[in-house]
This record gives C-alpha cells, sequence and structure tokens, in this order.
C-alpha cells in the first residue's frame, strides 16, 4: 500500500460532450471523501467542455486541464487552435504537452519545447509526456529516446517546479500491455536521474485500467498515473485510484 501523494489525470482525448458532465456527480462525492485518501483528481477532457468542467468542479479540489495547446503566448491568426492563455481564462490548471498522438502528427521536441515555455507563462502545470516507440524499444534506444525528449523539451527552463513528467511508452498506449515491473522501475529511476535538486513527479500512462493497477502501484517511484479510456468510466476511475491506496 501507498501513503504518498499521487496524481490521477484523466485523459478523456477526443470524447465527450455536455451530456457527459452528469456522469461526474459521483466522481464529486468520490473527491470529498476519506476514501480518496492520498490523492489528487485532475480531468483533462476536450476544450469544448473545459469552462463546463470548471463549472462542475467548483466547490470539490479536482484539478482542471487541457490536452494541447498553440506554442504563440499571444492572440494571433491561427484559425483553430488555442492558446495557454485561453485555457487559463476559461478555467484550466494543467495542460498536457507532448503526448505521442501529437507527436505522431509532427510535433518534434523543439515545438514542445516553446509549448512548454508557453504554458508555463500562462501560469499552468505542465504535464509533459515523453516515451519510445516499439521500433525505439526493440532497438534498445528507450533511454536515449528519454534523454533527448527531456534535453530538448524542457530547455533553458530552469524552474522546473510546475512541470510533471508522464512517462507514456507509444507501444502500451490502447495496446492492453503495460512494462514489466522491473523494466518500469528502472526506466522511471532513469528519468528522474536526469534532473538535479527538486527531482519534478514522474507519472506513468499507458493502457492503465483498473485490472493492472494492482501491478503499478507496487513500483514506489511512479508518483501517479495518466489515464486514458478507463478515465472516460467513472466507476473505473474511481476503481483505479481506490485500488492504488488498497
Amino acid at each position: 500500500m501507498t501513503n504518498k501523494y499521487m496524481y490521477f489525470v484523466a485523459n478523456w482525448k477526443m470524447y465527450g460532450n455536455l451530456s457527459s458532465l452528469n456522469t461526474l456527480d459521483k466522481v464529486i462525492k468520490f473527491s470529498k471523501s476519506k476514501e480518496i485518501k492520498g490523492g489528487r483528481l485532475i480531468y483533462c477532457p476536450p476544450d469544448t467542455l473545459i469552462s463546463s468542467f470548471a463549472t462542475k468542479f467548483e466547490n470539490c479540489q479536482i484539478g482542471i486541464g487541457g490536452q494541447n495547446c498553440h506554442e504563440s503566448k499571444d492572440y494571433g491568426a491561427h484559425t483553430g487552435y488555442v492558446n495557454c492563455r485561453m485555457l487559463k481564462n476559461i478555467g484550466a490548471h494543467f495542460v498536457i504537452i507532448g503526448h505521442s498522438e501529437n507527436r505522431e502528427k509532427g510535433e518534434n521536441d523543439k515545438l514542445i519545447n516553446l509549448k512548454i515555455k508557453s504554458a508555463l507563462e500562462a501560469k499552468l502545470k505542465v504535464i509533459f509526456c515523453i516515451g519510445e516507440t516499439l521500433s525505439e524499444k526493440r532497438k534498445k534506444k528507450t533511454y536515449s529516446i528519454l534523454s533527448k525528449q527531456i534535453k530538448i523539451g524542457l530547455n533553458n527552463i530552469k524552474n522546473k517546479s510546475n512541470i510533471f513528467l508522464a512517462y507514456e511508452p507509444v507501444w502500451a498506449i490502447g495496446s492492453g500491455i503495460i512494462p514489466k515491473s522491473n523494466d518500469l522501475l528502472k526506466t522511471v529511476e532513469f528519468i528522474k536521474s536526469k534532473f538535479i535538486g527538486k527531482i519534478p513527479k514522474v507519472l506513468y500512462g499507458g493502457s492503465v485500467n483498473p485490472q493492472n493497477i494492482n501491478n503499478l502501484k507496487k513500483i514506489n517511484n511512479i508518483d501517479g498515473f495518466l489515464i486514458g479510456g478507463a478515465s472516460q468510466n467513472t466507476n473505473k476511475f474511481i476503481d483505479i485510484v481506490k485500488k492504488t491506496y488498497s
């Protein structure tokens, strides 16, 4: 059983509409109970729902975040995009940056670095995603890929107190497969070794569900979880939190 303060980030991806708000009553009640113990819940719905979620959660301690942002710190002619000032204005406290699904669409480490800087300037906390592909894993490049992503992604950022790292091996996302416990322990240890002084929190993301959380919670250097599909189901999300502390 873990007693430390853990973070549970619900990444809803491109799911949800206004009727989804009705599913949150149970998690709000849970967030106010003693059952949550040392957990902090954070919901990252689509941008269209951030304001509604912020209103829904205004009387509880559940955090709100965006799933991505434009790198510009200012307003401008960027049709279809939202920057961090906009996210902050509608109630967000966090933003996910560097998710593998966005990297796959062309986001590189330098662009991610600009986005992180923009988010920090807007006073948002950053959930910075890193991870290797299956091909890179097979070629034993996991550590070199993670080192590169961290080095470039956090280039010229001195104060990292508002940055969380989310290790999400690309090959695990949506596959139902998670890394072997010893491999994951060593990888999280390696990520933390890249920092001097205050070490950022490191979350794990990739097919986290109520069935495998009992194995994942045994890895003591993990500080929480970035949860995709399972987080869209309130019962599963609550179950993951409860099992983490049981």
